[in-house]
């Protein structure tokens, strides 16, 4: 008997007497547990028995998303196709919240800023061919950021392989997808569902461990409506963090205590900013940030001396060169091209302490400077630091970010920095969304002026640095804090690759601030400072906000410095996608002079 049509025909159920028995059959999509059989006894008698008798099986799409809701997936977003729908299906009918994408990338990156926004991982799924080569931008940000993202697509069945099937996906075709070991620290095709349980095992470590971690579970077209025959059982792991010794502590206390040092903050010190304040308060140290690490340490505090790399404050510069330490105590940042551009002057007199979650950090951006590596969580690290480490502040007058306030100006087009001023005003100090910052000028624009007080306010890619990262990834970043994210972006940006049709069909209040210059305009003004002349940077004037309100988002188009800030706030009051267009004047020079110095050091000039 079908359940069903059991629950139904009460008047079956009214005939059974208690200790009658009855056998039915389960569908696919049906799992047997106590709650399950409490309701069918609820709906007949108390003690009744229930027998399941012929039970079929479930799918091995089925069983594959059960085991992405027991590790705790929320999210899963992806775009569609004929070869990955048995998954798509089963994604649909669970309990994670499904949104279909426009393209994959996009959906990749919003998945990266969604693990970041939630601390939880994020599924992305993608069909075979085009779909999964459109994601692999996205999942290399994701890789480079540090986030933990689950990718399953679809691949042309074993018997269908090396023989031109429509979007064949196989060793023939797209082999570096399923192993390349820099994109993903696990991929696996599963041709059978015995393997389930190493994948299920596979995937419980690498989401349990410190760090990032980017899965490639592909799926064979004909695999994925096969039923299971193995039984699962839950994966429970859990990994504590790598912490120093109480010998490295000590050698720490003593290098530290033995002359000046400063503290270099990155990204991955997001989670000990109570600590690093308190150490820093402590010793008197002088700190700086990457431009991942913006708010971990309070930009307004009278210790910070600036940003890094680029875009960086020449405060940072002035103090490394005036008052030049013995030691910097680096903490959770790989000391990049963007972060340092590998500048001598940023070398302390007698080297890095570098403390990372990554034993392949430390040593890697100055592999010339004496560094003492420390593999360790910074939050288990500098707690241990605290313990042991002697009072002894600094009354040093310290070289400070300056800061000015821009005044609007009646006539011209807005200045960038009229702009940033304005966000800084309304949304940072008078809201709680997350800022984001489009690879590109918007990217050296918020690194220089916007400043923040706490940590995860402000999102940027430094490392990958893909345009159209924040453009997609403010949608999954708003959707996860289910509360507003701004992403500053640029024209071009805005033109590659944007969400606002996903974030419109889910109702999700992301912002987008566009510069809108009519040009890629880091690459004009790059080229000319590398003497490459008569480049063609152009691109024709857009109206972004016809184009968000034709897609049912709205937006309004800021054209006067006197009309951001009532623009910001309609932005922030908004319950819907919301664009703000601005007319920017592309002749102010952005602050790049860093990464223009760090090409022509690699000999990419014409002068």
């Amino acid at each position: 008997m079908n359940i069903q049509s059991f629950l139904k025909n009460t008047s079956k159920a009214e005939k059974l007497k208690d200790g009658d028995s009855i056998r039915f059959t389960l569908d696919q999509h049906t799992t047997i547990n106590d709650e399950f059989i409490s309701g069918i006894k609820n709906a007949s008698k108390p003690s009744l028995t229930v027998s399941p008798l012929n039970l079929v099986p479930i799918s091995v799409a089925s069983a594959i998303v059960k085991m992405l809701e027991e590790m705790g997936i929320q999210y899963a977003f992806g775009v569609s196709g004929g070869a990955i729908i048995p998954v798509w299906h089963a994604l649909q009918h669970s309990s994670i919240n499904v949104l279909h994408f426009r393209h994959e990338a996009g959906a990749a990156f919003a998945a990266t800023e969604a693990y970041f926004a939630s601390d939880r991982p994020v599924v992305v799924f993608a069909t075979a061919g085009p779909g999964i080569t459109n994601s692999l931008t996205g999942l290399l940000a994701a890789h480079w950021e540090g986030a933990k993202v689950i990718f399953l697509s679809a691949s042309t069945s074993a018997s269908q392989r090396g023989r031109w099937a429509c979007q064949e996906t196989s060793s023939y075709t797209m082999a570096e997808t399923f192993t390349s070991k820099s994109l993903f620290h696990y991929a696996t095709t599963l041709e059978s569902d015995d393997e389930l349980p190493e994948v299920y095992r596979r995937l419980a470590k690498g989401l349990a461990q410190p760090g990032g971690f980017i899965a490639h579970i592909s799926i064979p077209t004909n695999i994925q409506t096969s039923s299971i025959k193995t039984s699962l059982s839950q994966a429970n792991l859990f990994f504590a963090p790598a912490t120093a010794s109480d010998e490295t502590i000590s050698k720490c206390v003593q290098l530290l205590s033995s002359g000046s040092f400063a503290i270099w903050v990155g990204f991955g010190a997001t989670n000990a900013a109570a600590e690093i304040r308190q150490f820093a308060e402590k010793t008197g140290a002088a700190v700086m940030c990457s431009p991942r690490g913006k708010g971990i340490f309070p930009e307004s505090h009278p210790q910070f001396v600036g940003v890094t790399g680029l875009a960086g404050h020449e405060s940072v510069l002035t103090y490394m060169q005036k008052h030049r330490p013995l030691r910097v105590l680096v903490l959770g940042t790989r000391l990049g091209e963007f972060t340092s551009f590998w500048n001598p002057t940023m070398i302390p007199l007698e080297g890095f302490l570098h403390v990372d979650i990554d034993p392949e950090v430390p040593g890697t951006a100055y592999p010339c400077v004496k560094t003492l590596a420390i593999q360790s969580d910074v939050k288990a690290f500098m707690q241990g630091l605290l313990q042991h480490f002697p009072i002894c502040q600094s009354q040093m007058a310290l070289p400070r970010p300056e800061r000015q306030k821009i005044n609007p100006r009646l006539t011209g087009l807005v200045r960038p920095q009229a702009l940033m001023d304005a966000i800084q005003e309304v949304i940072v100090d008078r809201s709680d969304a997350i800022v984001m910052t489009e690879a590109g000028n918007s990217m050296a624009w918020g690194n220089q002026l916007l400043q923040f007080t706490q940590p995860s306010r402000y999102r940027t890619s430094t490392g990958f640095a893909a345009v159209g990262h924040f453009v997609t990834g403010v949608v999954g970043a708003a959707l996860a804090r289910n509360s507003k994210a701004v992403a500053i972006v640029g024209d071009g940006a805005m033109l590659m690759n944007s969400e606002v049709s996903t974030a419109v069909r889910y109702q999700i209040p992301a912002v987008w601030i566009i510069l809108n210059d009519g040009c890629y305009n880091m690459c004009g003004q790059g080229s000319a400072l590398q003497g490459f002349d008569g480049m063609d940077v152009e691109i024709p004037q857009v109206d972004f906000v016809k184009i968000a309100c034709g897609m049912g988002a709205e937006g309004i188009r800021v054209e006067k410095e006197s009309d951001i800030c009532i623009a910001l706030e309609k932005a922030i009051a908004s319950p819907v996608p919301f664009i703000v267009d601005v007319i920017i004047d592309p002749t102010e020079p952005v602050p790049i002079e860093g990464r223009i110095n760090s090409l022509i050091s690699q000999g990419i000039t014409n002068s």
